[in-house]
């Protein structure tokens, strides 16, 4: 998974590389680093 660190903050729907299931991808940047990063199943 690649993350774009010149977005502050995003959030994402995408299929799982193992199981297909959606996923919710959740980030936020500061100071140019990965500050925040959670990945939830959607059902």
């Amino acid at each position: 998974m690649v993350l774009d660190l010149s977005v502050r903050r995003q959030s994402y729907v995408e299929d799982c590389e193992v199981c297909c299931n959606p996923i919710e991808i959740s980030y936020s940047v500061q100071d140019d680093s990965l500050a925040e990063f959670t990945a939830k199943i959607l059902e």
